[in-house]
């Protein structure tokens, strides 16, 4: 399905009954990461799989920063009027919970994988990796990752819902930013699994699944 909301034609897909959960994928990928993951959420809660502007099946644009794609969830919460939401992020979808916990009460419980606060957060090969990228292709979602997010203590002061703050022993943002959101944020718990990297328990597996069920407590 396509929705317009704050003047970008967002696509989704959307699946199940429940409390609804929005599952956001990162930089460079689509909502099929979480196909294997959502087959098994379905059961229990209603899902929504976003492609981010710029992404996917989602509209194109000149430009692309974090705030603007969080203003697209924000409004795509308020168009289809979705209420006690599950917001889970992966990566450049967690920094997107990040920045929209801050702004709605229709998030009560952000879970985030791999997510960080300023792009010193990610590791030194990471950063070397992006700007080599940027070099060759002017891709803007490197650009992106170049410059931001810029997130303060004080924003993240702001959420006020439960959190789960997850990432990978072998992650590629650092423990050390990690251990820092789930201090920033207020009511929030930290996850580091053992063995796991960035993506490696969330793109086109069920782990995530049991995880989100099990922080959710059902």
């Amino acid at each position: 399905m396509k929705i317009t909301v704050n003047g970008v034609e967002l696509y989704y897909e959307v699946m199940g009954e429940g409390r609804p959960l929005l599952m956001i994928h990162g930089n460079s990928e689509d909502h099929t990461i979480f196909n294997e993951a959502a087959d098994v959420l379905k059961e229990m809660y209603r899902v929504y799989l976003i492609d981010s502007r710029d992404h996917g099946q989602s509209q194109k644009v000149p430009e692309l920063h974090y705030a603007d794609m969080a203003q697209d969830l924000l409004a795509f919460m308020d168009a289809l009027d979705l209420k006690d939401v599950v917001f889970y992020g992966f990566s450049d979808g967690g920094i997107l919970g990040l920045l929209c916990a801050q702004k709605t009460d229709r998030i009560t419980y952000l879970i985030t994988s791999g997510a960080n606060m300023t792009p010193k957060g990610v590791k030194a090969p990471l950063r070397a990796f992006i700007r080599t990228m940027y070099v060759l292709t002017r891709d803007q979602k490197m650009k992106m990752m170049l410059k931001e997010p810029q997130i303060t203590w004080k924003e993240l002061a702001n959420i006020q819902c439960p959190a789960a703050v997850i990432a990978g022993e072998n992650d590629l943002v650092t423990e050390e930013e990690t251990r820092e959101i789930a201090l920033a944020v207020p009511n929030a718990k930290l996850m580091i699994l053992p063995k796991e990297g960035h993506g490696s328990y969330i793109v086109h597996k069920t782990k995530i699944a049991g995880l989100i069920i099990k922080i959710l407590g059902r």
